[in-house]
Order: C-alpha cells, then structure tokens, then sequence
C-alpha cells in the first residue's frame, strides 16, 4: 500500500518542507490518498477508515486504477536536462553526446535533488559558471548527492557531503558509485564531521536553517572560501544576507519562480 498526503485548502499556508526524521507534519487540513491492492474489499477498508478517522463514509471515494510498469513511469518525464554551458544531469536510459559536457548521470529517487526544481536548477548553473576546479567542496543538506556530483564533475578535488536523513547519505553514496565518483565523496552525518578549510560551500536547504548556521558555515570555509546558498523565496534574501554579512560579502546569482540563490566569498575577517 502507498499512502499520499497533500494540502486540501486552496488558501495559500505555510508550506511543509524538510521535516526532520521521524517528525510527521500535516496542513489543517490534508487530502490523503492511498493505493491499494487490486483484491482489497473495498467496503470492509472503507468501514475501518471510516471508523478510525472518525469520517463519514460519503467522503471516502474509490477508483479504479490500471496496472502499469509503476518502476518505469517517470522514463517518459525525466530526461537529459543542461545547466549553464556544459553541465547536464542526465537519467541512466539517455547519453549526452557532446564531448565537453560534465555529465552527473542519476535517476529520481527518494532523497530530494535531481535539477528539477528552481532551487537545484540555480546552483547547478552557479557551478557552471564557476567550475570549481581543485577545490574541496562541501554540500551541505546534500539529498541526493547531485550538487556535490556537479562540482566533481566540474572539476573539484573533493566533496564532504552532509546530512541530517540516513536516506539522504545512502543515495548520494550510491549515486557517487554510479558515476564513478566514491573515492572523491566523504559523507558527513553532521556538521562537525566536515573537513575544515573548504574551499566552496553549497548549502541548498531553507532560510531558517541558513540563517541559523551562518557561523557554522564562517568556520567551515577558509578565509578566501565561497558560499552558494539556496533554498530560500526572494522576501527571505534581506535577512538571509544579514545573517552572513559579518563574515562574507552576498549578492544574488539568479532568480526563478520566486526562488533566490545567493552566492557570496569570505570577506577576510577572522572567525570568531
């Protein structure tokens, strides 16, 4: 059985992003849907729902839906996608044929970052307009490894991948293995496991999270060392920036959807 939890109202609320680990968080009120097996006895599971939930049977609705290749259903939605000049991520079924692209190759699964979304988009073509040669590079709130994989591709030494979900750590681990890429990926399981000293740090996560760790991210980074931060809508960029004004000077790479990617360098001064 798969279960499916969505907004019901229409009026525009806080959204629920990136809840922690074991933490369920709902709207006020919530749309569930499930998929059930074909054999099910749909008036015995509607019965104990109904019962459970406290819901009167009218508002519980069926429908039929047809068997499919489920595994292989989003082949005919996810393709080959170029960030920037040269940088593409691309589904194991395709090939990039340019001789000069970085390529990451990955395939949806269930930690978040395949390009799709704005956020994502904007920090891949942030590394493709500045490829991080040499450089050790920390991803931080990794997901699915795909930031991290960019930047090796683009050309980095090395990348320290940080995040709070086991989920997280297992793709990107996997996923560095597909592309070749194990023995340049550490994975971090919290931030003081992160090599000091880096030289570009990627932080795709949300604005409180980044206002919270800019000394964290002070330290991590050396004293010439560059910051990308996304996650974050265009009316969180003020505060976002005031955060880290103290330790980096902050301008904004791109805009899209509402969604803001900033970048910054350390200003020079020591860290506390």
């Amino acid at each position: 059985m798969a279960v499916t939890f969505a907004d019901a109202d229409d009026r525009e609320r806080a959204p629920v992003l990136e809840p922690a680990p074991g933490e369920f968080r709902l709207w006020p009120a919530a749309r569930i849907s499930a998929l059930f097996a074909a054999e099910a006895d749909c008036a015995a599971v509607t019965g104990e729902l109904s019962g459970s939930l406290g819901l009167e049977p009218g508002l519980l609705r069926w429908r039929e839906v047809a068997d499919r290749a489920w595994e292989r259903e989003w082949l005919r939605d996810f393709h080959a996608m170029r960030f920037g000049s040269r940088l593409w991520i691309c589904p194991h079924h395709e090939r990039v044929e340019d001789p000069q692209a970085a390529v990451v190759r990955m395939d949806p699964g269930l930690a978040f970052g395949t390009g799709t979304h704005p956020t994502t988009a904007l920090c891949l073509e942030w590394l493709d307009a500045h490829p991080p040669a040499g450089a050790a590079v920390v991803d931080f709130g990794c997901g699915s490894g795909v930031l991290a994989l960019a930047a090796l591709q683009l050309g980095a030494r090395s990348a320290s991948c940080v995040d709070i979900d086991p989920q997280a750590l297992i793709a990107t681990r996997d996923n560095a293995g597909a592309n070749g890429l194990s023995e340049r990926i550490r994975l971090c399981d919290c931030a003081a496991a992160i090599p000091r000293d880096a030289d570009l740090l990627l932080a795709n996560i949300l604005s409180g999270p980044l206002v919270e760790l800019a000394p964290c991210f002070a330290d991590i980074l050396h004293t010439s060392g560059k910051l990308v931060l996304s996650g974050l809508m265009e009316r969180e960029a003020a505060e976002v920036t005031r955060a880290y004004d103290a330790w980096f000077d902050i301008r904004t790479f791109g805009v899209r959807e509402s969604w803001v990617c900033l970048w910054g360098r350390r200003n020079g001064r020591p860290r506390d």
